[in-house]
């Protein structure tokens, strides 16, 4: 008689069956210490959503939420809208200058063609002129491409060579919003026939390495109203060179911007609707509540709502006589709350984080730091916009000026430029000084007093403090504006501290006899005076007085 086969058990079994012995938690505890922390998979990190996707995978199917909420919190949030302002104001305020930079021969200015051209382009920089719609100045067009770059993430540019109203130039500019470039899928946007070997990626056409080959734009917004029946929307292909496409790339291939407050767009929505609930219950807290308590239940209070609750209305003045059984208990909420404020300040510097800004910009509370603190705020503030200054320049208005440059020469709209001269060298023409906005001193007395010095020590140039601090001018701008100034004093025989006459001595100094003491200067400080200055003290360096009127007589001389 045979036995009876055991029953084999799988190796997943077994291993429940064995106990875990501290030399194989040890092992455990080895693998995972071999990995990186945020790696680490637990019960506290089982919400964190993870996947392999690319930039422009993560935008198809995002883009448009993010889009419209950053439309809807900059309409509607007040501190969305003061992230853009101050984004815009410093980036572009109140526009980037340009100064014509054409040499000759002989290393020396060409001061006839560059005020051509600087003439040339301050006449087409009018509405009429540089937009397609003619209702925006260059200036303001700069501000608007800013705040769609800020908003929506990205903007395109369109350049059409034609004549806009009096402009003697053919060419401007048409602003179109990133709606109207669709990134749904391929047969929404793909009306026509591509290029071979290209393909479609959220409305624009790219080769093999991802550069743009051409967009495909609607020809108007797909949110606007309709104003008659049947209208439908065309969607044109037009070839990438007639379009600039602004956009910061984080991630390469990126083929879409994103908008910059996508990681501080639900913190906005819930501080406002948590200021908004806040505002409700300060309201309901400046009234009193009450509350009728009864224990006899077949007398009715007041008119009995659908939904079987019974109340009345208190009014100013008004007293309700209670029935049998009732009294009446009054309710005073806990509000305004007093945790409010810096609850709302701890939120808000999040979010300043998020935008790039310090705190003090977007909030304009300084009430929370010294000055110290806030100085180094703003200085770490104009480094960001030093590089976004930089980005726009090189990204659009180095590319503009050439093509806009092109065109007014073509035009004949600058004088002194020969078609053949520029045809052969157009690099000599199109060289250029753009001038974006500087920002002011933020403590006077010391941050002059140090250019100073670096200036005379060969630290840096007149022309780099003027443009770091100048608000856009450089150092041709100020000092033929101070040549007019001086100019101007003389006619009117005016004298001030700044004028040459009052720095320079009235006499030259006798020189000292040969053997003999120097002459006694009676203006000379006296040199047991505590407060004159020591050239060789470092403690000194940079103080207005004598030694300051000295170096300007120099540099006149």
């Amino acid at each position: 008689m045979s036995r009876p086969k055991k029953k084999a058990r799988g190796f997943a079994s077994r291993q429940r069956g064995r106990k875990q012995t501290p030399q194989r938690r040890a092992g455990v505890a080895r693998a995972d210490s071999r990995m990186y922390h945020t790696a680490l998979n637990s019960r506290l990190t089982s919400g964190w959503a993870q996947s392999t996707t690319s930039a422009d995978s993560e935008l198809h199917t995002s883009l448009t939420s993010l889009r419209n909420r950053s439309r809807a919190l900059v309409r509607d949030a007040a501190y969305a809208k003061r992230a853009k302002v101050v984004v815009t104001n410093n980036v572009i305020g109140s526009g980037i200058g340009l100064q014509a930079q054409v040499m000759s021969s002989r290393d020396t200015m060409r001061e006839d063609i560059n005020d051509a051209i600087e003439s040339a382009f301050r006449e087409w920089c009018a509405a009429d002129s540089c937009h397609t719609g003619g209702a925006l100045h260059f200036s303001d067009f700069e501000r608007a491409l800013m705040g769609q770059i800020f908003e929506a993430g990205e903007v395109f540019v369109r350049k059409h060579f034609r004549t806009f109203g009096a402009s003697r130039i053919p060419f401007a500019l048409e602003l179109i919003e990133a709606e109207r470039v669709p990134h749904g899928s391929t047969s929404d946007h793909v009306p026509g026939p591509i290029a071979a070997g290209a393909t479609v990626k959220m409305g624009i056409e790219v080769d093999v390495f991802h550069r743009a080959i051409a967009y495909w734009i609607r020809r108007r917004h797909p949110g606007e109203t309709r104003t008659q029946g049947g209208e439908i929307d065309l969607i044109e292909r037009v070839p990438a060179e007639q379009v600039w496409h602004l956009r910061l790339v984080d991630r390469w291939p990126q083929t879409r911007g994103e908008p910059w407050l996508h990681a501080v767009a639900r913190k906005l929505n819930d501080m406002d609707g948590y200021s908004e609930a806040e505002i409700v219950a300060a309201r309901g807290g400046a009234m009193y509540l009450g509350a009728i308590e009864s224990t006899d239940q077949d007398t009715p209070l007041a008119e009995t709502k659908p939904d079987g609750t019974e109340e009345f209305p208190l009014e100013v003045g008004m007293m309700k006589k209670l029935g049998p059984n009732e009294k009446l208990n009054f309710h005073s909420p806990t509000r305004p709350n007093t945790a409010l404020d810096p609850f709302m300040r701890y939120m808000l510097r999040e979010v300043a984080a998020g935008v790039g800004v310090s705190y003090e910009s977007l909030s304009r509370d300084y009430s929370q730091s010294n000055y110290s603190s806030s100085r180094l705020a703003l200085l770490d503030d104009r480094d960001l916009w030093r590089m976004l200054q930089q980005w726009f320049i090189r990204n659009f208005r180095l590319p503009l000026h050439k093509t806009w440059l092109q065109s007014a020469v073509l035009s004949g709209a600058v004088a002194g430029v020969r078609l053949e001269e520029y045809g052969s060298n157009p690099l000599k023409y199109e060289k250029v000084l753009f001038k974006p906005r500087g920002w002011g001193w933020v403590d006077p007395a010391k941050e002059v007093a140090a250019y100073q010095a670096a200036v005379e020590d060969g630290f840096t140039t007149v022309t780099d403090v003027i443009a770091a601090s100048g608000g856009g001018q450089d150092l041709e701008d100020v000092l033929r504006t101070r040549a007019r100034e001086l100019k101007l004093m003389e006619q009117m025989g005016l004298k001030f501290v700044t004028s040459p006459e009052v720095y320079a001595p009235a006499t030259p100094a006798p020189a000292p006899a040969p053997g003999g003491p120097e002459p006694e200067d009676p203006d000379a400080e006296d040199p047991e005076d505590s407060d004159a200055e020591d050239p060789e003290d470092p403690d000194d360096r940079g103080r207005v007085g004598t030694r300051g009127a000295a170096r300007i007589v120099a540099i006149k001389g």
